[in-house]
Parts: C-alpha cells; structure tokens; sequence
C-alpha cells in the first residue's frame, strides 16, 4: 500500500507537466509561428517479486511462464515540438513572410548569435534594417533604401525594391534558409527563437525552394499549428487522469487506515 501511495504520486505530478505543457500551447494559439508541444511519458522500473523464467520447483524442470513484477510509477520522458505546417493568415504587410515547407529565417542577436525562427513578422528599423519585432537583424543582413515605394519578395527570397522615377526593380539581396536533419531537437529560448543543439545537428543554409526547403509566401504570416480543440480535449482527459490517479492514492490510504486499527 505505501508503494500505491509513491506510484500514484509519480501519476499525478506527470499529469500536472502535462497540463503545464498544455497550458503553454493553449496560450500560444495566436502567437505567429509558434509549433505546439507534446509530453512523452515513460514507465519506471518494476520491482521483481518472482522471476520469470525460474525453476518451478522439484524435479520436472518446469520454469515459471511468468513473474511478478509491480510497476513504480511514470515519469516525463520528453516535450517534443511538433513542426506541422500553421495556417497561413494574408496580411498585404509586404514585410510580412511566411515559409511553404521546411526551413527556418536565420536572426542575428546582438551578441553576434544565430538563431531561427519560423515567425515572418518582420519590421523595418530607423536604418532601413530587416529585423524582428525585438529588433533583431535578419540574417542575411538586408537593407531597405529610403526611398524605396515598393519591396517585393520573389518565391526564392530574392528581395527588391522600386524607388521614385525607377521602373525596373533593383534588387537588394537574397533570403535564406536554415534546415536541421532534427528540428524537434532545437533548443527553445522564448521570443519564437531556436538555437540549434547536438541534437538538431548544424543547420544547412539553403536559398528557398533548393535541396528541401520550403519556399517564401510574402504578405502572409504562419499561424499558430496549435488546434484548440484538440488541446480542449488534452485538457479534459488530464483532468480525469489526475483525479482518477488521486482516487488510487486515496485508496491506499483507505487501506492504511483499515490496517492500523486492527484489533486482536
């Protein structure tokens, strides 16, 4: 009965990541290019009680068919993101991009770090700077000239501009992409940034529509991939899970107390 109690222990504070992660997708449904989580779980160890496969006793030679082994419990294995294709939203924001398929926009930090990111929301600053709404440059570094009156991105990332008085458009540089052979191993830091890991692998810088990767959709934005119902319903089957797992615990306490006021 006290192993029931740490088991059902184990089941609730699972189930209670789980909601965590849950919450957290719930809570990016509108954020542009953020990818929903999904928690893993695995069983512990098992405890032995008879050894399968052991003599049965006397001189047969038979062997036990089956143990007994009793489960410990569950445990967090992993959270996984899950790199779906989310719903492209029009916006008519000529700095607004979005990728068809595979690839990731490489930003540059301030630090000289470079991370990725799947969310095309992309601004102007006071220097004519490509940069994310945290003001972080897009890499490669492409600037727009003042006097430009129309910006134009071509399927291939090939990014130009019409200036006053021009009829032919000038083109002012070339949008790239990252690709990892593992995607869900990137490490997440917040701001819709990724930062590639041992597991990822080192990404693989690409133009647009070449060797994989997707292909850029101007004045679109990338959605969410989080399906609300779908999380609703997450939602309702941990509910039921952490409290059925408490009956368990409640259980065992149950039988404690029946144990401890035997009487001779």
């Amino acid at each position: 009965m006290i192993r029931a109690l740490h088991t059902g222990a184990t089941g609730m504070q699972a189930q209670q990541l789980n909601m965590d992660t849950i919450s957290n997708n719930l809570s990016n449904a509108n954020t542009a290019g953020f990818k929903r989580s999904r928690i893993d779980f695995e069983d512990l160890m098992y405890q032995t009680l008879k050894v399968v496969g052991s003599p049965a006793g006397g001189s047969s030679g038979n062997e036990i068919p089956t143990g007994i082994e009793v489960g410990l419990g569950v445990r967090p294995a992993a959270t996984q993101k899950i790199f779906s294709q989310g719903v492209f939203q029009q916006t008519d924001n000529s700095l607004d991009m979005a990728i068809e398929g595979d690839g990731f926009f490489q930003v540059k930090l301030p630090n000289g770090t470079t991370v990725y990111t799947r969310n095309g929301s992309f601004k102007k600053d006071s220097q004519g700077n490509v940069v994310t709404s945290d003001g972080y440059k897009l890499e490669p570094s492409i600037v727009v000239p003042a006097e430009a009156i129309d910006i134009s991105v071509s399927a291939d990332g090939t990014v130009s501009v019409t200036t006053q008085g021009q009829t032919e458009p000038q083109t002012i540089g070339n949008i790239q992409l990252a690709r990892f052979v593992n995607p869900a191993g990137l490490n997440c830091i917040g701001k819709n940034l990724f930062t590639e890991s041992a597991a990822s692998g080192t990404a693989t810088i690409n133009t647009p529509g070449e060797n994989g990767s997707g292909t850029i959709a101007q004045g679109f934005i990338e959605n969410s991939n989080v399906q609300v119902v779908e999380e609703m319903v997450n939602m309702i089957i941990a509910q039921r899970a952490y409290e059925i797992i408490s009956k368990t615990i409640q259980g065992a306490d149950d039988m404690l107390q029946v144990a401890s006021n035997l009487r001779r």
